[in-house]
């Protein structure tokens, strides 16, 4: 493997019988939301061509497609670089995200089976052995998906999915820094573990309450890290 496929942490996608797009789209993706680039760092179009083995056309699609998501900013003549969310942004998105899921919490409890309710409780579990285990942030982020996508399938709300998907990968930039304070993740465990405690009861007022706390919560902290910088 070259230094670029490296960087860009897949082998050629010519060699895949996947959409050649939609697996560039992917790996930069991923990239971006495991800080292996940084806000504001360029993406050279050269180097992800070099590295992917893929064509200008195809590099340049990608981008369109992550500058649509947020995740990148493009300049004509000046080329792409990761996006830099500012306060601004971040606390209306945090504010967006807390309304949506305060209200995916309403739908899980009043739809969701028991079964997906004991699903819930082990996501939780997931994060706790993440956290016991330090494999790091990425790893203990992608328990927490798990949670949110239960949390998803259970509310049974196709409305609010694709909501919820046109701002993920933009929430997911700035929960990272959210979760780098330090000592915030076993907070958060215990968090998710009150939420899950109350949905399990059936409890929707307290349930959707604690979930718009958590997510006021990450964004105080993430705000005060983008003030910081």
């Amino acid at each position: 493997m070259t230094d670029n496929e490296a960087r860009w942490g897949m082998t050629p996608v010519a060699r895949s019988a996947a959409p050649v797009k939609e697996r560039v789209v992917a790996a930069l993706r991923e990239a971006i939301l495991e800080f292996k680039v940084t806000p504001g760092e360029r993406l050279v179009e050269r180097e992800i061509m070099q590295g992917m083995d893929v064509s200008r056309a195809t590099v340049r699609e990608a981008l369109s497609v992550l500058a649509s998501e947020g995740l990148v900013t493009v300049v004509p003549q000046k080329g792409a670089h990761v996006a830099i969310p500012s306060a601004d942004d971040a606390a209306d998105l945090y504010e967006v995200r807390a309304a949506l899921e305060s209200l995916v919490v309403r739908r899980f409890i009043e739809r969701a089976t028991d079964d997906e309710v004991a699903l819930l409780q082990g996501t939780v579990g997931l994060m706790q052995r993440e956290l016991d285990d330090d494999t790091g942030i990425n790893s203990f982020l992608r328990a927490k998906d798990e949670f949110y996508a239960v949390l998803d399938t259970g509310a049974r709300s196709a409305s609010l999915s694709q909501l919820l998907a046109s701002i993920q990968a933009r929430v997911r930039m700035l929960r990272l820094t959210s979760l780098s304070t330090p000592d915030r993740l076993p907070h958060v465990v215990t968090e998710m573990r009150e939420i899950v405690d109350a949905i399990a009861h059936r409890n929707i007022d307290r349930a959707s309450r604690l979930m718009t706390e958590h997510i006021q919560m990450a964004s105080t902290l993430a705000l005060s890290a983008l003030h910081r910088a």
